[in-house]
């Protein structure tokens, strides 16, 4: 397994992101992404979202992305409030690990990182070392 620190930088290049900066969230089940807006749309049949997201921190510069819905779920967040979140699946490119990952879509303006890395997309791949960060790179 790899080792990565509390914070990495990552791509996910399906939604061209490049490159994001997110936290390594041990506590939280599953991945999270920064999202301003939603947008549901129908396009051959299935149910889509155009995604309106600020993908740097300190930055209100917009970049729209476009993903297959995959599921909604509710999700409690770590103020012990819920709300119902739609969900994708993309690429996640982060070190050597290139893979499917799962993302719930919330608005994340008022936090310090656009993404969280959570337990599902870390397990048996990762090892965290809180005292460290950028172990796979500084930003590209």
């Amino acid at each position: 397994m790899t080792t990565i620190g509390w914070q990495e930088w990552g791509v996910l290049p399906e939604l061209h992101i490049h490159p994001i900066h997110m936290k390594v969230d041990t506590g939280a089940k599953t991945s999270c992404l920064h999202a301003f807006k939603l947008e549901p749309f129908e396009r051959d049949n299935k149910e889509w979202l155009r995604i309106y997201m600020h993908p740097e921190q300190d930055s209100l510069r917009e970049q729209i992305c476009e993903a297959p819905v995959f599921d909604k779920r509710e999700v409690t967040d770590s103020g012990g409030h819920t709300e119902t979140r739609y969900v994708i699946r993309t690429r996640l490119q982060l070190g050597t690990f290139d893979e499917l990952v799962e993302l719930t879509l919330t608005n994340r303006d008022t936090m310090k990182f656009r993404m969280l890395l959570g337990r599902q997309a870390m397990r048996g791949h990762f090892i965290v070392d809180p005292q460290a960060s950028h172990l796979l790179g500084e930003q590209p």
